[in-house]
């Protein structure tokens, strides 16, 4: 079959990421500059023709879906699963509000795989979701196969590409985030019916950083 490709595309920017705060599951809007990162990456993304485009349910990541979506002429799927990391009672806080609230929390965060916010999830937890999603969108490919996208988040992201990547959890922390409207890109090749994944790009943006 030809291989599946799947461009992980982090959204746009918003307000709380400007500022240094968490959103987690908060449904924050793209701001102006997150717009604009959307309609640059739509562009850019819609010349590769994309079969398919599935996308977080929050609205960050769903706006950034639809401009994409407008752009390639591809109707757009959205599925909870691939939300953001719930980080609990971080949410909405500052990282030196979190620091100033629970010591020593979130660097701990950074470096385990399995470590859980107050309230929330861990990285183990979220890289499953992905997981899943990657594994039915290249089951769902057929010989077809071609470029499928998710839009997601930065943590969401790390977590589902350290995971299919094969990398020990204790060394999952050296996959470091997507910026804002940058993208991951994997291929799937079916391996005794098993999708096995192999890194294309890692923080690709417009800017071909």
């Amino acid at each position: 079959m030809r291989p599946t490709r799947v461009v992980l595309l982090r959204h746009g920017e918003t307000d709380h990421n400007a500022t240094t705060r968490i959103q987690g599951h908060v449904d924050v809007p793209l701001n102006e500059r997150g717009r604009a990162q959307a309609a640059a990456t739509a562009a850019v993304l819609a010349a590769r023709g994309p079969v398919r485009i599935v996308s977080s349910d929050l609205v960050r990541a769903a706006v950034t879906a639809s401009t994409l979506g407008a752009a390639a002429g591809v109707a757009v799927e959205r599925d909870e699963r691939l939300r953001e990391t719930h980080l609990g009672q971080w949410q909405g806080l500052t990282h030196a509000e979190v620091r100033a609230e629970f010591p020593g929390q979130l660097e701990q965060w950074w470096n385990s795989a399995t470590f859980t916010p107050p309230g929330g999830e861990s990285r183990v937890q979220v890289a499953a979701r992905g997981t899943a999603v990657l594994a039915e969108v290249a089951a769902a490919a057929g010989a077809e196969g071609g470029l499928v996208v998710l839009v997601a988040h930065g943590g969401i992201i790390a977590a589902t590409v350290a995971r299919v990547l094969g990398l020990p959890q204790e060394r999952w922390f050296t996959v470091g985030g997507t910026g804002n409207a940058r993208w991951a890109e994997l291929a799937a090749h079916t391996v005794d019916d098993v999708p096995a994944w192999r890194m294309r790009g890692w923080n690709v943006g417009v800017d071909g950083g």
